[in-house]
């Protein structure tokens, strides 16, 4: 498919601070979809040593299903997300997500049955599913290219303070309780009965907040010249970079439709193109790296992992607290680079990164190191992960899709990340058992090597280019 040429990027200069600030600002509003998401993801990892003694889980797969259900939602939302982005508008689905989050966080935290429980996770990882897409796929839509990459790192950004966040309630709601309780008196201790729940409802506040904001932001400027409202989508583009930089991407954006007229009405099946086949599949393989990393191991089974290395019930909260302040300070630096290494350069320094500390990880635990080595040591994978796999993975999905296909591309790479998302971690404790921790740090590590040669083969070079520059490049390919 070799379309028209397309208009060159417009230039920065165009974004004054004042513009500079608006698109921020919306960006913000955006975002708050990945602070709910990485709040609900992670607030599991200290809710669920309580209420799995609430609930009398004892077996492997029991345990493994409780921590894992939200991510068939997850899988729901996703694969639901391309088709509602394009019928509805993304400000919609973000507004969805958002009363999503705020209903399935209450009820979650106040069931009163096992089953209940699962079905308020499997909502609000329905939540999850649609934020994770409709919300990098925004950011991206309104950004100009010079600043995309730092723009779309602020739905990760989003993504660690919620993290973080979620850490800091679960340590704070936590009372130390005596060890050596017998089991019907730790059934009777505020973390049981109540600490765990709180921990889950604590989210419905922000989550009220992203559905007011929700409502006050731009519908996308791309979306709708897709249906045909331009002179809507040029003011949008004009409040965002000025009069050039609206007709510019106008221009741009009506002559990625213009290559795309005469082919049939787009459909998913058109994701299967030989065309679009390979990108789909980078995309696919991108999202799945990202998980197989292992590193939400160390969020959502932090507890486990640090037991295991000698820490005691208190220490784990804190260290889990230390791990969501280094994933958050170097995301922040992520966001600094991302437009100015550019974003293979990033992935490929990050497969190294977390390769190497998973390798020497599993080494210590084999070697019975205990304490500060294998904290210091998940501190370093967790680092360059943040630094790189975490925030470029979501900007590359984002980006490398043409915008014919963008919303059902962007749709089943994130649905292939939650699938591999839930492979790794319902069959964390499984393979704890087989392999043991140094067993499944190696195979993480080795992983993460092998994602770097992908990388280095197949990933293409997004900086500094148009969504719709990018589009004709890789059906060119």
């Amino acid at each position: 498919m070799h379309g028209p040429s397309l208009p060159a990027a417009p230039h920065s200069s165009s974004v004054t601070p004042r513009r500079s600030l608006y698109i921020w600002g919306i960006a913000l509003i955006a975002a708050l979809g990945g602070l709910l998401f990485g709040y609900d993801w992670v607030v599991i990892g200290g809710a669920r040593q309580f209420y799995e003694v609430y609930f009398h889980l004892t077996s492997a797969s029991l345990i493994g299903w409780a921590n894992s259900c939200a991510l068939v939602g997850c899988l729901l939302g996703s694969l639901a997300a391309g088709t509602l982005a394009d019928r509805y508008g993304r400000r919609r689905i973000l507004f969805a997500a958002a009363v999503l989050f705020a209903v399935s966080s209450v009820l979650t935290g106040w069931a009163w049955s096992f089953h209940a429980f699962i079905f308020w996770r499997i909502l609000g990882g329905t939540a999850i599913g649609l934020s994770s897409n409709v919300s990098p796929l925004y950011i991206a839509e309104i950004s100009p290219a010079a600043h995309r990459g730092r723009l779309v790192s602020l739905n990760q950004f989003a993504i660690v303070v919620g993290i973080l966040l979620a850490q800091i309630v679960n340590w704070r709601l936590a009372r130390p309780v005596p060890t050596g309780l017998p089991a019907h008196l730790l059934l009777q201790t505020w973390n049981v009965q109540y600490g765990w729940r709180w921990m889950f409802t604590a989210v419905a506040a922000p989550a009220v907040v992203f559905t007011l904001a929700s409502l006050f932001i731009p519908e996308s400027p791309r979306w709708l010249c897709g249906i045909g409202r331009a002179r809507q989508a040029h003011a949008i583009l004009e409040r965002i970079g000025g009069p050039d930089y609206a007709r510019a991407e106008i221009a741009g954006i009506e002559s990625a439709q213009r290559s795309d007229a005469a082919l049939p009405q787009s459909s998913w099946r058109e994701l299967l193109f030989p065309a679009f086949r390979k990108i789909l599949l980078v995309g696919i393989a991108l999202a799945a790296l990202q998980q197989w990393t292992g590193i939400n191991i160390l969020f959502n089974y932090a507890a486990e992992v640090y037991r295991s290395a000698g820490y005691g019930a208190n220490d784990i909260f804190l260290n889990i607290v230390i791990t969501g302040t280094i994933n958050l300070v170097f995301t922040v630096l992520a966001m600094v680079l991302v437009d100015r290494l550019g974003r293979r350069l990033m992935m490929l320094a990050g497969c190294i990164g977390i390769g190497v500390s998973h390798l020497f990880c599993a080494w210590a635990y084999h070697a019975q190191w205990r304490g500060t080595a294998v904290l210091l040591l998940t501190l370093s994978a967790i680092a360059c992960y943040a630094l790189t796999l975490a925030p470029v993975t979501w900007v590359l999905i984002a980006e490398i899709f043409p915008r014919r296909i963008r919303s059902q591309g962007v749709s089943t790479a994130v649905s292939a990340l939650w699938i591999a998302s839930f492979l790794l971690t319902y069959t964390f404790p499984l393979l704890m058992q087989l392999e043991g921790t140094a067993g499944i740090f190696l195979t993480y590590g080795v992983i993460c090597l092998v994602g770097f040669v992908f990388v280095a083969a197949l990933v293409p070079e997004t900086k500094g280019r148009t969504l719709e520059q990018i589009g004709a490049d890789v059906t060119q390919a």
